[in-house]
């Protein structure tokens, strides 16, 4: 919290949504699953009491399954996240558990409740990817909606709201946000949630200015209250001033029109001003993304994580189940290819139904492609599902957190004795696909040279290779600050994996979170990265930037940057060199306001 002056409040949290709008708050009086007691229930009860809870399970279906009914139009794309939401009512860690924690501790169902979702958060607060991280706030939604209903509290009811204003909560479920009315409301604000909620994808959807994660504002705003909400920064403010408003009204329509810029300018190539082409890609997780790809400009899919798929479902899925999820999402995409990426669980993507190897550090243990080549009919399965869709349109194999040459050897085996199977079947499949694995361990950066040999393509993992390289989780706030893209061994490894890919005329990639940020570009492109593959709604920005850009003079600028000694030193740099074009690039600093 920042007291700018005795009049305005400042706090800062998670952008949900980009977007700023200025309204009068208006509360929505939800306590969460914290608020209930706990009391003991004689054994000759524990029978009703399951049963109890099991009604609240079922009302709770049944005003989810209202929701999905009216869900408008415009929202059709994510009905999946409410069909996720309804699966998770009867999921095991939450549903299962609970009825046994009422009969093995004889304790109210709320109670019970209470625990599971507590020790749910626990377990996931343990994962550092920040999209799995997230998933523990649907199954908190989704027992709030349960425990509403045991204790007989009313559902939110939006259509009650009769006038524009700005929703405050604790948190908003998917189902929630979907109800809202855009004549209505005008942005929103919650305790709890993260930029990769269900909650925030569905408020991008409806281009709703949303903060969230901001802790305790529910505590500091008052009905009627005037709020600012900036959600392309994270940022709120409370009780502004007249100059604060006057301020934001400018900012406002600015964002606006630099808004629709980039809507009109989406689908113009990403070419520099001496004509050097980039390829700009989405990552995604789900097949409803891909209308969002589209939407924003996409060259294609060069990232589709597809561990996604296994963490909704109750066991490991089928080969013809993984065949129809990948074949929908390339006969979408196509003719633009699609890039799939193998199984990566474990470490920090845990499933409920397979039980993880009892790891000091899984993050460094039985993880992405070790965990396949250890689980080969787990692996066969996905990799049959994955070469018979690319027969319906352009896809690459990717494999993830390969570290060694015998490890390339045995995947290339593997793969090749799969293919043997499915052609001695006389299924149909495609024998001339792609293959590339992801660079994300400084083992792999070393030895690229001999892993070139046995691929068409690379993909730099910067989130991982870089945490890996300089030791830190950047999960870690005690040492997050350390975390730096720029740091120099980190842009001599890429510049070492650009140099291979070039020799060995194989094409380079960059699939993580450094390629989302404009202010990277003139790197990137001086290190002659082919491809990029970052969120769909970075694209039209990412687009705008190289747009902006040299490729010979970035090239010349990243020779020299890269004998510098210091991440500080090389930030100067870019600044010196590029900071009055970076200016005319409109993202998240160009809106924050110094408080």
């Amino acid at each position: 919290m920042n007291n700018k002056n005795s009049e305005e409040i400042v706090l800062n949290g998670i952008s949900g949504s980009p977007g700023i709008c200025i309204g009068r708050a208006y509360l929505v009086g939800k306590e969460g699953v914290d608020v209930v007691g706990k009391y003991y229930i004689p054994k000759s009860n524990l029978e009703n009491e399951v049963m109890r809870f099991k009604n609240a399970v079922h009302n709770a279906k049944e005003e989810l399954k209202n929701a999905m009914d009216s869900l408008s139009e415009d929202l059709q794309e994510h009905v999946y996240i409410l069909e996720t939401h309804m699966v998770l009512h009867e999921d095991k860690m939450l549903y299962d558990k609970t009825i046994e924690m009422i009969e093995a501790s004889q304790v109210n169902a709320e109670w019970a409740l209470k625990s599971t979702i507590r020790n749910i958060g626990e377990m996931f607060d343990n994962i550092s990817d920040p999209y799995l991280k997230s998933r523990s706030a649907d199954i908190t939604q989704v027992g709030e909606r349960i425990m509403r209903n045991l204790v007989g509290e009313e559902e939110v009811d939006f259509s009650d709201i009769d006038k524009r204003v700005i929703l405050v909560a604790n948190d908003l479920s998917p189902a929630d946000t979907s109800r809202i009315q855009l004549e209505k409301i005008k942005g929103f604000v919650t305790n709890r949630g993260g930029k990769a909620s269900h909650t925030s994808i569905i408020a991008r959807s409806l281009e709703i200015p949303s903060v969230l994660g901001l802790e305790s504002v529910t505590d500091t705003v008052k009905n009627d209250d005037i709020m600012i909400v900036d959600g392309t920064i994270g940022q709120i403010i409370i009780r502004p001033t007249k100059e604060t408003i006057a301020e934001y009204k400018i900012r406002r329509q600015r964002y606006k029109e630099y808004k629709a810029y980039l809507v009109r300018s989406s689908n113009l190539p990403a070419k520099t001003l001496d004509g050097y082409e980039f390829h700009l890609m989405a990552n995604i997780e789900l097949a409803e993304e891909v209308v969002s790809v589209k939407d924003n400009g996409g060259d294609g899919i060069g990232l589709f994580r597809t561990e996604f798929l296994y963490m909704n479902m109750r066991a490991f899925p089928k080969e013809e189940v993984l065949f129809e999820q990948y074949k929908s999402i390339v006969e979408l995409m196509a003719p633009r290819p699609v890039t799939i990426r193998t199984l990566d669980i474990n470490g920090d993507k845990v499933l409920s139904y397979s039980k993880a190897p009892d790891e000091v550090n899984p993050a460094l243990g039985l993880r992405a492609i070790r965990f396949c080549l250890k689980r080969k009919n787990i692996f066969k399965t996905q990799l049959r599902a994955i070469l018979r869709a690319a027969m319906h349109g352009p896809v690459k194999l990717m494999f993830p957190m390969i570290s060694g040459l015998g490890e390339m050897i045995e995947v290339t085996d593997f793969l090749n004795e799969v293919k043997a199977e499915l052609r001695e079947e006389g299924t149909p499949f495609n024998d001339k696909i792609e293959v590339g694995i992801m660079i994300e361990v400084p083992a792999a950066v070393i030895i690229a040279d001999s892993l070139a040999d046995y691929v068409d393509f690379f993909s730099i993992g910067t989130n991982d290779l870089i945490q890996y390289t300089l030791a830190i989780d950047r999960e870690n706030r005690h040492v997050a600050h350390l975390y730096n893209p720029l740091h120099p061994a980190v842009l001599k490894m890429l510049k070492k994996v650009s140099d291979v890919g070039k020799r060995k005329n194989i094409q380079v990639c960059m699939c993580g979170e450094m390629a989302n940020e404009p202010s990277n570009m003139p790197i990137l492109i001086g290190l002659g990265i082919d491809e990029l593959s970052m969120n769909p709604q970075a694209i039209p920005a990412m687009k705008n930037a190289i747009r902006l850009l040299d490729y010979k003079r970035a090239s010349e600028f990243v020779d020299r940057i890269l004998k510098e000694k210091t991440a500080d030193r090389i930030q100067e740099m870019i600044d010196e060199e590029y900071g009055n074009i970076l200016s005319q690039i409109i993202y998240k600093e160009n809106f924050r306001r110094d408080t």
